[in-house]
């Protein structure tokens, strides 16, 4: 897997977002951040309301119907849930020309495979895998290109990308199973710590309040601490973890009740339900 740094060409590409939620919007915000024109951006939906506050809040162009804008576009991002997929595609296909349009997927366990079968057509398409910080601005995401995305294609999807967060290249699609497992998941476990450990600071003693202030602030803190020190997480525990310390103590109980194997155990299962669902979408 790899990782590299794009630009994008001097002539902006047309992007047309089929499905306006959540994470589409985040793409979108983010890529007006970057100065991305937003006469170059469309995106539909089914909620003409919605649509207009998304038009009013951003500039860009929305729309009711998906082929229209998929005719407009030169690179079609396609962010519908991923149980509608089949029928949205297969909607698209007389709307898609393999010999010009790009297609970037981030519905979670739907293969690059099935998205060319519902075509009816082989097109350039990238899977990605991005997680629920990209709403912020602070995502993770896994992207896996066909062999007929062109090396421009790919840069053009990064840059897109990188709009919400950090892009790492898989060469095997399959790998975009383990990055749910990681990334995609991965924030419900911090949430899930961040609760264990709010819940046991007011065991403690402190209030509510006091108790999310100091979890949270922590766990910002550690994880910008990992990011930006030359130190692994590894060392920078050994270094915090004073012999016969209290830190030692709090590290030993979870140790007697396998924390590692708990973490690792749980990521295996995302792991194999995802490859379960990539199964049962291709079917």
């Amino acid at each position: 897997m790899t990782t590299t740094t794009s630009s994008m060409p001097n002539t902006l590409p047309v992007l047309a977002f089929i499905g306006a939620g959540n994470m589409a919007q985040a793409i979108i915000k983010g890529l007006l951040q970057q100065g991305y024109e937003a006469n170059k951006i469309i995106a539909t939906g089914r909620t003409s309301s919605k649509l207009q506050v998304l038009s009013e809040t951003t500039g860009i162009s929305v729309s009711l119907d998906n082929q229209d804008a998929c005719q407009q576009a030169d690179i079609i991002i396609l962010g519908v849930k991923p149980q509608m997929m089949q029928n949205t595609i297969q909607a698209l296909s007389d709307a898609i020309d393999p010999q010009r349009h790009l297609i970037i997927s981030v519905a979670a366990g739907v293969l690059a495979e099935s998205i060319n079968g519902w075509l009816g057509k082989h097109c350039a398409t990238v899977r990605c895998m991005p997680n629920t910080p990209s709403l912020v601005g602070m995502g993770a995401s896994g992207l896996h290109a066909n062999e007929l995305v062109s090396s421009q294609q790919k840069s053009l999807a990064e840059q897109i990308m990188q709009a919400v967060g950090i892009c790492i290249w898989l060469e095997d699609e399959q790998l975009i199973d383990a990055v749910t497992a990681v990334s995609g998941s991965g924030p419900a476990y911090y949430f899930l710590m961040m609760e264990a450990m709010i819940t046991g600071a007011q065991e403690l003693g402190l209030n509510a309040d006091q108790a999310q202030a100091l979890v949270l602030q922590t766990a910002a803190g550690a994880a910008v601490m990992a990011q930006q020190s030359s130190h692994s997480p590894e060392q920078l525990r050994l270094a915090v973890t004073s012999p016969m310390g209290t830190t030692e103590q709090a590290l030993n109980s979870f140790a007697a009740n396998n924390y590692q194997t708990t973490v690792t155990t749980a990521m295996q299962a995302a792991y194999h339900r995802s490859q379960e669902l990539a199964q049962a979408f291709k079917s």
